[in-house]
């Protein structure tokens, strides 16, 4: 017996350290969680890894600028790339037109000077302090090795996808204009998440839901209010179930305060876009880098998977800039210097909260 026992536990032991098995385009977090990644790395790493699989992301829309498009293109290109399947809504008449304006992966050169930039760090033996200011970098593409996609790219958006992605069977698009009832729509996306359910075995593949606009005039059932909630309640009960992550942006502008509030209750992880003016003086006053900013990211919401401790951010507002006008990039907001002269900030008016034309910030 006592054999049996050491044989048993030394049994348990080896389990427990078995390696996860890799898959491009997957991520094993902690309490059992499985990611898939935004397409954006500064995003996988505020969320703590990306969005996990079975959970719905909403993004709220800004009418006077269409940043929400820049989360949604990286979205759909990160999953294409890793060959995931992929469902697109949108009130366009033709939504596969839509997919050539997708963003490809950065060039190869890139990944050579992060390479060179290893060899360097491999030479700082001495200096070994130094090694802290490349672990932030090495961990924005550690989804990079061998010159192919594992979890996580940055793209290029000024460079549209290759075509043999786009060309993909994997590949459903449905147009949204002019539909009168919600019933089709739903089955189309119940045949879509039937085929990747969820098991308790390993995963193989994972799949990604994209929904561009939803309830925008453009779409019969946008006075629908009861209809489309009942439709987001059997999607995301639909997405639970299975090894699909949906996306879906909407202009809360244009839904009842009531109904937008149900919307952004339903939501696992709840973002919001806006714009900046051109010729904010006081908020260019108050932030330092305004003049590369494209816009404003809020996090509202993080998805819990299998834990009740919440979850705390360093900060729930972020800027998004281009890097090089090409990439994307997701950077804490930071308050101009102080004014020596006056002894004051530059901004004393507008405080920390910011101005009134944008709403809270938080720094």
């Amino acid at each position: 017996m006592a054999a049996s026992k050491t044989r048993s536990s030394s049994f348990s032991r080896h389990i427990s350290v078995l390696p996860t098995p890799q898959i491009p385009g997957i991520k094993y977090g902690p309490n059992g969680t499985i990611f898939v990644s935004s397409g954006i790395p500064d995003l996988d790493r505020i969320l703590g890894g990306g969005f996990p699989l079975g959970s719905l992301v909403m993004v709220m829309e800004d009418i006077e600028a269409p940043h929400h498009m820049l989360l949604l293109r990286n979205f759909m290109s990160q999953g294409l790339v890793h060959n995931q399947p992929l469902l697109y809504g949108s009130p366009s008449r033709e939504p596969r037109a839509f997919l050539g304006t997708l963003p490809t992966p950065v060039l190869s050169k890139d990944d050579k000077s992060r390479d060179h930039e290893t060899e360097q760090e491999k030479g700082l033996r001495i200096a070994w302090q130094y090694r802290k200011y490349f672990g932030e970098h090495q961990q924005n593409f550690e989804g990079q090795r061998d010159g192919k996609p594992e979890y996580c790219n940055e793209f290029d958006l000024q460079k549209p996808l290759e075509r043999h992605y786009i060309s993909s069977q994997n590949i459903d698009c449905i147009s949204l204009q002019g539909s009168t009832n919600l019933s089709s729509f739903r089955d189309r996306c119940s045949t879509f998440l039937a085929q990747l359910p969820r098991y308790d075995g390993n995963i193989t593949c994972a799949g990604r839901i994209a929904i561009q606009s939803l309830y925008t005039p453009q779409c019969e059932y946008s006075n629908m209010e009861w209809e489309m909630l009942s439709f987001l309640r059997s999607l995301k009960n639909m997405v639970r179930s299975s090894n699909v992550v949906a996306v879906i942006t909407f202009p809360p502008s244009l839904v009842s305060p009531s109904f937008s509030k149900r919307w952004q209750h339903l939501a696992d992880t709840l973002l919001s876009v806006r714009a900046i003016p051109d010729e904010d003086k006081e908020l260019a006053n108050l932030l330092t880098g305004y003049q590369d900013m494209v816009g404003l990211l809020s996090v509202h919401k993080v998805t819990q998977c299998n834990t009740q401790v919440p979850v705390f951010l360093e900060a729930t507002t972020f800027s998004i800039k281009l890097k090089k006008r090409r990439s994307l990039v997701l950077e804490c907001l930071n308050q101009a210097p102080i004014d020596g002269s006056s002894g004051s900030s530059y901004a004393t008016s507008g405080s920390c909260s910011g101005s009134s034309k944008t709403g809270k910030l938080d720094f």
